[in-house]
């Protein structure tokens, strides 16, 4: 049996629109990675183990002043590694 961290699921989801808002970021695999670790730091996880617990899980995120909590999580994300990437650290290894 899996346990989801449904909210993790939510900001990966959400990623890729929030960072098109900064079009000269680097979206390498690294910095995406780097992006939804700060985002989920501050945020609330919320576990499911039964693809029912997933639905009722992800219907109680889905309103509107949680989606709001984790469109801003991602994007302080984005701005902190907007500023301070860590991609170049893998490649010198």
């Amino acid at each position: 049996m899996d346990v989801n961290n449904v909210v993790e699921k939510l900001v990966w989801e959400h990623l890729d629109s929030v960072m098109a808002q900064k079009p000269d970021m680097c979206r390498c695999a690294r910095c995406q990675a780097d992006v939804v670790a700060l985002a989920l730091n501050h945020l609330k996880p919320r576990y499911a183990v039964s693809p029912m617990g997933y639905a009722i899980t992800r219907a109680e995120i889905m309103e509107q002043a949680f989606l709001v909590n984790v469109l801003v999580a991602i994007a302080q994300g984005v701005e902190q590694v907007y500023r301070n990437p860590h991609h170049d650290e893998v490649t010198k290894k």
